[in-house]
């Protein structure tokens, strides 16, 4: 397409070329040939008569489509399936006669559409796998890496870098999980007919109900699914649609949340996003590194996340069997959700496979908390040496409260040295005050809980779902 005109983002800079590949119009035609092909093969098998050399030629011609041919038929007539039947008839003139017998437009579109959605969960899939096996590779290294735990994006109890990344892979694996549930129970539509009673292929078979049952089975497992919905009206019900970019949505919840606390903690220092050597943070601050990736992630979930929604108010207002009112939003919303979300994937396994844990900055913001963690357990000291729980605690607050205000003014922490040189505290020594600031005492179970997440639950669910990730290989080099 000429430069001069728009050209969608998503296309240009952001999605795979395995997933512009699903989503282009070459697979799509490739596609509606083939299942017109299974069509015809199924038809056949049960007694219509259909030349052998129909189906010979229709093979011949599955992924050489003439676009250009179909485009002009279609600026005639205005109408896509039947512009590509005619184009089709062209390439394939002995089975002219039998291509699209008894069938309606959704037998192509739809049965099409959902191919394209399930081997396009299948690459999300995979990249799914792949962001989650490089947090859990993260998790497992820093698992007993204390840093400042944050409520309120304000310093809180000790957690480890390690256990704060288990909940960003607990959300994606969450997903993966919700993927392989939906790609488990594959639907398609078959052969369903005008309004979806399956009349004209019953006409067809000369009311031997038998058949038709039989051809909507054997058509389903030609194209590589188990079942096809049990009812439908002239398409499957748009529901469907609206269950499947649910999921993408929840791919771009648990990304952003990832990305957004990556953001935050570059801004502390901590972690940093990978940074290229030539890379340019700013066209003015020269000096600037901005985690733009992570924001990227931030920006294109958003996209998803909002253009879920278009589905659920189609699903609401298709009307009786069949109305039309999808159609130019559906060419929009489900290819623009995949290829985001797969940008969004592989943002994801960019950063986290790059990402930088700046320890100096993370003990340094530890040890500036600490003193102030240790509190509880120097009253105890104190209460233990024979002092006044009561006296002790106001002795605490009161120095505290002075303490952090000299933090305010720019000075150290010295909480510690206050407390030593207070006379409540003189039966306590000082090295025994200190020895209580040792952070790896204030993080709980947090390196046992990364183990036990990973051992327990990830390890295995990920052993369970690899074989269905496999399938996405062959998503990469469909044609």
């Amino acid at each position: 397409m000429s430069d001069t005109h728009y050209q969608s983002p998503l296309n240009t800079r952001y999605a795979s070329p395995a997933m512009l590949r699903l989503w282009g119009e070459r697979h799509r035609i490739g596609l509606w040939r083939r299942i017109w092909l299974a069509l015809a093969e199924t038809e056949r098998e049960l007694g219509v008569d259909i030349p052998a050399a129909a189906l010979e030629q229709m093979r011949s011609h599955l992924d050489d489509a003439d676009l250009d041919a179909a485009g002009a038929y279609e600026r005639t007539l205005r109408h896509d399936v039947m512009a590509h039947v005619h184009a089709f008839g062209d390439q394939a003139p002995a089975a002219r006669a039998v291509i699209h017998l008894g069938a309606t437009s959704a037998l192509v579109t739809d049965n099409a559409d959902l191919l394209v959605m399930r081997d396009s969960l299948r690459l999300l899939l995979a990249r799914l796998i792949d962001a989650v096996e490089r947090l859990a590779a993260l998790a497992e290294r820093t698992k007993a890496l204390p840093c400042l735990g944050y409520t309120h994006f304000q310093p809180a109890q000790l957690t480890t870098v390690g256990k704060r990344a288990t909940l960003w892979t607990q959300d994606l694996a969450s997903d993966v999980e919700a993927i392989v549930h939906a790609l488990s129970g594959w639907q398609l539509l078959g052969c369903k007919g005008a309004t979806g009673t399956q009349a004209s292929f019953l006409e067809l078979f000369k009311g031997d109900h038998a058949k038709v049952r039989e051809l909507d089975r054997r058509l389903t497992a030609k194209l590589g699914v188990e079942r096809s919905v049990p009812v439908s009206g002239q398409t499957y019900s748009r529901k469907t649609d609206a269950r499947i970019l649910d999921l993408l949505s929840g791919v771009a919840q648990s990304a952003a949340k990832l990305a957004t606390d990556l953001r935050l903690l570059q801004h502390e220092g901590e972690l940093l996003e990978p940074f290229e050597s030539k890379q340019v943070g700013s066209s003015a601050m020269a000096y600037k590194r901005n985690p733009m990736r992570a924001e990227r992630v931030c920006s294109l979930a958003r996209f998803v996340i909002a253009t879920a929604a278009n589905p659920d108010y189609t699903a609401a207002t298709q009307w009786l069997e069949r109305t039309l009112d999808d159609s130019a939003n559906r060419r929009l919303t489900l290819p623009e959700a995949f290829l985001a979300t797969d940008a969004i994937l592989l943002l994801v396994s960019d950063i986290v496979g790059g990402l930088e844990v700046v320890e100096p900055v993370i003990a340094e913001h530890v040890a500036e908390q600490m003193p102030q963690m240790a509190t509880e357990r120097w009253l105890m000291l104190g209460v233990a040496a024979g002092g006044d729980r009561q006296v002790l605690h106001e002795t605490i607050r009161r120095l505290s409260q002075a303490s952090a205000a000299q933090v305010r003014g720019g000075k150290p922490n010295d909480l510690l040295e206050r407390m030593a040189a207070d006379h409540t505290f003189a039966k306590v020594p000082a090295a025994s005050l200190k020895a209580e600031l040792d952070p790896t005492r204030y993080t709980g179970r947090a390196a046992q809980q990364v183990d036990e997440f990973l051992t327990e639950y990830l390890r295995p669910m990920l052993k369970r779902v690899r074989p269905m990730a496999a399938e996405a290989e062959a998503a990469e080099v469909l044609v």
